[in-house]
């Protein structure tokens, strides 16, 4: 895990996550609704899973969770660096965003939680 991880996020954008992450119910259910709208069309969806998965593991450090959570709070929120409508491109800062907070905590997704993500897929 590198510890030198740092997002580049906006004050608002900071805020938007924080104000999300507070419920994390409805975070974990906005999180599904809109990975279920894109699923299809975005080739990391099994990384993004696995990264939730990650963060419901109670044996996973506090702050990879954290790191995790602000890169899902990312692709599930509105604000966006590209619009995720436009064709072909729309989701790659949510790519490199997810990418790039994985990349940092790549030895805390263990294989279970890839696994859990490749059978979640199923239902998508």
């Amino acid at each position: 895990m590198s510890e030198g991880f740092s997002a580049s996020f906006s004050r608002e954008e900071m805020e938007a996550i924080r104000k999300s992450l507070r419920d994390e119910a409805r975070f974990g259910a906005d999180f599904m609704a809109r990975l279920k709208r894109v699923a299809k069309r975005i080739p990391f969806t099994e990384d993004l899973l696995a990264a939730w998965f990650c963060t419901r593991d109670p044996q996973t450090p506090r702050r990879v969770k954290l790191t995790l959570l602000a890169a899902l709070g990312y692709f599930v929120l509105p604000l966006d660096a590209i619009p995720d409508f436009m064709p072909l491109i729309g989701f790659t800062d949510d790519a490199a965003v997810i990418a790039a907070a994985i990349a940092a905590v790549a030895g805390s997704i263990k294989p279970e939680h890839r696994e859990r993500a490749k059978t979640a897929m199923a239902d998508l």
